[in-house]
């Protein structure tokens, strides 16, 4: 009878979970099996393996057949190796003590690769929970802030214009302001300059009642007409005195 060490399938949908047996190899997948070796769980990183291992070891020596995914298990726990050890221990070629320090150096070998990988999965494990809380926090941040930009009234958003016109003609005034001081200080600049201007033209026009000569004149001669005036009663009282003289003659 040919025996195959093989995987018989157990677990539900989505979740597989496989023993190791020993079955005949004319026996279904799921069907009677010799023995049982162990268990193994690939829904972990890494997987999880649990042989027999000297029982493994036996039916493996005596020439059982193996299936492809048995034999990756098989020789990544280390059957294999110890198989081909014992090999050479029966020809000869090794001794008991000499297979034994080999294949305790390959275990550390491995397990130290294994603890290895471990490790990198785990801080990879961390690295990727963090990003996940991150993110996970910075969508309840931008939740919350839609939340509170909703709940917010919107009368709030005049005074914020308010502000900013205040802002702007605040700055406006502080722009004008040198400005108009510029502009008082051009018109003190010029004050002085009309003033003598007009300082200037002064003395011309002055001349001009100076020049007006029959003003004057006039003003000379009304006191000569008075003087004739007076003297136009004089003529009268002498014609009166000659009519008197020549009525009494």
């Amino acid at each position: 009878m040919a025996t195959k060490i093989r995987l018989q399938r157990h677990g539900k949908k989505g979740y597989p979970f496989y023993h190791v047996v020993v079955a005949d190899s004319r026996s279904k997948r799921d069907g009677r099996f010799i023995e049982k070796l162990g268990t193994y769980n690939p829904n972990t990183n890494p997987a999880t393996i649990d042989i027999n291992f000297d029982q493994t070891l036996h039916w493996v020596s005596v020439g059982a057949e193996m299936s492809d995914t048995a034999r990756a298990i098989l020789s990544y726990k280390g059957v294999l190796y110890k198989n081909h050890l014992m090999r050479g221990l029966n020809k000869g070629a090794l001794t008991e003590a000499a297979v034994e320090k080999k294949f305790e150096a390959w275990m550390k070998e491995k397990d130290a690769k294994i603890a290895a990988k471990s490790d990198g999965l785990l801080t990879s494990s961390q690295k990727a929970e963090k990003e996940r809380l991150a993110a996970e926090k910075a969508k309840s941040d931008a939740r919350a802030a839609d939340i509170a930009a909703k709940n917010t009234p919107e009368v709030e958003e005049p005074a914020a214009e308010a502000e900013t016109t205040e802002a702007t003609s605040e700055a406006e005034t502080k722009e004008e302001a040198p400005k108009a001081e510029t502009k008082e200080e051009e018109a003190k600049e010029e004050t002085p300059k009309a003033e003598a201007k007009e300082a200037e033209e002064a003395p011309k026009g002055e001349v001009k009642p100076e020049e007006e000569a029959p003003e004057a004149k006039t003003a000379e001669e009304a006191p000569k007409g008075e003087v004739k005036a007076e003297e136009t009663p004089k003529a009268g009282d002498e014609k009166e005195k000659e009519d008197k003289e020549k009525s009494a003659e």
